[in-house]
């Protein structure tokens, strides 16, 4: 059976699908920021999940950017309103 964690990670893999399609189809670039943002989410709680080998400091680092990706991705949303 499938833990709680596990549905995140593949809710968020769905979220990186869709994001992606929001950027080619819609021609949206704040897509493109969701997606990295989502995927970078995926590869950060599946390695704290799965106990891959990666250096905290990394993992740091990945997520900032991953923060930095959302906080552009949502002022580009804002923006476009």
């Amino acid at each position: 059976m499938l833990n709680l964690q596990t549905v995140s990670i593949l809710l968020e893999l769905i979220i990186v699908f869709v994001s992606l399609g929001l950027a080619f189809a819609k021609k949206q670039v704040a897509g493109y920021g969701l997606a990295l943002t989502f995927g970078i989410y995926v590869i950060y709680d599946a390695s704290k999940f799965y106990n891959y080998n990666i250096d905290g400091k990394t993992l740091e680092i990945v997520f900032f950017i991953a923060t930095l990706s959302a906080l552009l991705s949502i002022l580009l949303i804002y923006k476009r309103k």
